[in-house]
């Protein structure tokens, strides 16, 4: 029995479908570019085996525990790591067991799709998980995990994969990305300068990460034009690991232009721990435009996703810390949180800026305008909560009218579960396949335009926004 539908997520009319179905073969294999990813470099460093099926699957991927943990499944259960390094869950085969016991709560959900494509196309299962067969699949996975074949680095090929992006804090000495390049293998795993626990007043220990931000540098933490010297310095570092882009995570999409002296001044009252609310919004909406600036020096594609309440719930950021499913979506303004920022670089040529959203109300309101119009700006495709078929649809669906599909960056994949990359892909491809189908079925769309596009946004556009 298979656990797929070969013709999932395709249209019902049978001629869009058939047109869907031959649009998505032209793709099924085509190469995976995955620039804005979250897997472990250490990984394909050391290429060991991974340790077992949770650990594969559950422990390390947010997406899936914090569905568990919303039925009242403690994350201590799941072999979530504490922050201050108490006891939880290490058997693997319990933690298996007790995500078997609650595969049900997934049906509908795009995780589901990603976990079974990953039993059926991986690890060769035709069987439901489930409370029944959940030692059976453990020990299928667990004994071919043990496997030449099923260590990181085999599977990165024989996934298809072109390139990867890591990302990586600005305090990170690029340990594994070194190890990776003195081995010799030919996989292209590369960095992404992330550098929010210096830019954000609010990242935990921000002015002691200050400090040693700029003691790498060797840079004064005193100097705000230092601590810019010091971003410089940190983001030429990072280039020599092959990054060619930076991620900003901010609260807001909010950018300022201030005067020197006031961004001085500024700096000074953040670094000093003395700012409040507004100073420290401000401060980000600053670095938001210095970044920008960087990236017309150094070449490095920029991409900010806003909107996020991050590390929601207090009482698991005490005990887990951070990125434990707890970001929730807020209202995103773009129109005029980005002005001040496009004000003074959007018309310059050689900029690229990577704008995502967990706001949906805002694809046909603010971003396709925006990037129909800004020649800096490209949009990136729904992911993180609406990383699904529906939120994909309605991306589509919202967007392309006002920004056409080349101001957008195809798709790119938000992973912490290497298994997954394949299977988020094969969905984005087959999102993509329907909503062309569509377009040609009514008459807006050849069908050899749509040929074409489908190869753009299967992993054309995503090498060319990227640069890589």
């Amino acid at each position: 029995m298979a656990l797929l539908d070969a013709d999932r997520l395709f249209p019902l009319d049978p001629g869009a479908r058939t047109l869907a179905r031959e649009l998505h073969g032209a793709v099924a294999t085509a190469p995976i570019v995955s620039p804005h990813g979250h897997t472990d470099p250490r990984w394909f460093a050391e290429n060991a085996p991974f340790p077992d099926p949770a650990r594969l699957f559950v422990t390390p991927d947010h997406y899936l525990f914090r569905m568990l943990h919303s039925q009242g499944v403690p994350l201590d259960r799941l072999g979530v790591p504490r922050a201050d390094g108490g006891p939880t869950e290490t058997d693997g085969r319990a933690i298996w067991r007790l995500f078997a016991d609650h595969y049900h709560l997934f049906r509908g959900t795009p995780s589901r799709l990603w976990l079974d494509h990953a039993f059926q196309e991986v690890f060769g299962i035709d069987q439901p998980l489930g409370p029944a067969t959940a030692d059976a699949i453990y020990d299928r996975i667990a004994d071919c995990l043990a496997r030449p074949d099923y260590r990181p680095r085999a599977l990165f090929e024989r996934f298809g994969i072109e390139v990867l992006a890591t990302t990586e804090g600005p305090l990170d000495d690029l340990r594994w990305h070194a190890r990776i390049r003195d081995s010799g293998w030919s996989g292209r795993v590369i960095t992404t300068y992330r550098p929010d626990a210096v830019t954000d007043p609010d990242f935990e220990g921000f002015t002691q990460n200050i400090e040693a931000f700029c003691a790498l540098a060797g840079e004064d933490p005193a100097r705000y034009d230092g601590y810019l010297d010091a971003h410089r310095a940190r983001r030429a570092f990072f280039r020599g690991f092959g990054a060619t882009a930076t991620d900003h995570g901010h609260p807001s999409a909010a950018t300022a232009d201030l005067p020197s002296a006031e961004a001085e001044a500024l700096y000074g009252k953040v670094r000093s721990g003395r700012a409040d609310a507004a100073e420290r919004e401000a401060f980000r909406a600053q670095m938001l435009t210095e970044m920008a600036r960087l990236s017309l020096e150094d070449g490095l594609v920029m991409q900010i996703h806003p909107g996020a309440f991050r590390n929601h719930s207090a009482p698991v950021l005490a005990r887990h810390g951070r990125d434990k499913g707890y970001d929730i979506p807020t209202r995103t303004d773009y129109v005029r949180a980005l002005k001040p920022l496009l004000d003074a670089v959007g018309e310059e040529p050689g900029l690229t800026v990577i704008l995502f959203t967990l706001d949906e109300t805002a694809y046909a309101r603010e971003l396709a305008p925006l990037a129909g119009v800004y020649p800096c700006l490209r949009l990136g495709p729904p992911w993180w909560f609406h990383d699904s078929f529906e939120g994909m649809t309605r991306f589509r669906q919202s967007a392309t009218e006002t920004a056409g599909f080349y101001n957008t960056v195809g798709f790119n994949d938000d992973t912490r579960a290497f298994c997954s990359i394949p299977a988020r892909h094969d969905v984005a491809r087959r999102v993509d396949a329907a909503f062309l189908a569509t377009l040609v079925r009514s008459g807006r769309l050849t069908g050899n335009e749509a040929h074409e596009v489908i190869h753009d946004l299967a992993h054309r556009l995503a090498r060319k926004a990227y640069r890589l």
